[in-house]
């Protein structure tokens, strides 16, 4: 089976695979279709974990999984840190380091994550807000790569084109760009030196990865 794809802006992207919705970072959401099986969120910036948008995509069976500080702030859901791999409806969700090495927004004592997840046969990874790190040589049989671009906080264009080449994803997605940081130059920048396909989506589009 197929899977859509939307970004919701910023760094918030749905994900349909079957029956099962995923939302990543959800915030500044329109409306509460409270339709989500799983919420992911990287880390604790308001710009990713918003507890009113967690609760817009939330029923009463929905699951949260987060970092530990996030989890406790929010009163329920599963930890994950970088390394740990969750089983949930058939999804696998495996967290991923995610931190600047030489920068204090985001650091590594802190296991904030990014994400890759199982969806059918397909492997997507959602960095977080991180910049190029080793552990991005590790990752393995990337379908689709959602890289940030929009630097200062996280990984700038060349940065992200950099990774691209030790991710070998089949496709790149650029977001963290058009709010707070970033802008559509960096995305478009990135497209034009990543060494794979690369969709620069408006937000509210919805692809569908084959």
């Amino acid at each position: 089976m197929s899977i859509s794809l939307q970004w919701l802006g910023h760094a918030s992207f749905r994900i349909r695979h079957d029956d099962t919705v995923i939302y990543i970072d959800p915030w500044k959401l329109k409306g509460s279709p409270k339709d989500a099986t799983i919420v992911l969120v990287s880390h604790s910036h308001y710009d990713h974990y918003s507890a009113e948008d967690v609760a817009r995509v939330s029923g009463p069976d929905t699951k949260l999984i987060a970092p530990v500080d996030v989890i406790g702030e929010y009163g329920n859901g599963q930890a994950i840190k970088p390394g740990q791999k969750i089983e949930i409806e058939g999804i696998s969700i495996s967290g991923v380091s995610a931190y600047n090495p030489n920068k204090q927004f985001h650091p590594k004592r802190n296991n904030w994550v990014g994400f890759v997840i199982e969806a059918g046969s397909k492997r997507i990874y959602y960095a977080g807000d991180t910049d190029l790190i080793n552990e991005m040589k590790t990752l393995k049989d990337i379908d689709v790569a959602l890289l940030p671009v929009g630097g200062t906080y996280t990984m700038n264009a060349k940065d992200a084109a950099e990774a691209i080449g030790h991710i070998k994803p089949k496709q790149a997605i650029p977001y963290h760009w058009g709010d707070i940081v970033g802008s559509r130059s960096d995305a478009d920048q990135f497209a034009e030196i990543a060494q794979c396909e690369v969709t620069v989506m408006s937000p509210g589009e919805t692809i569908i990865i084959e």
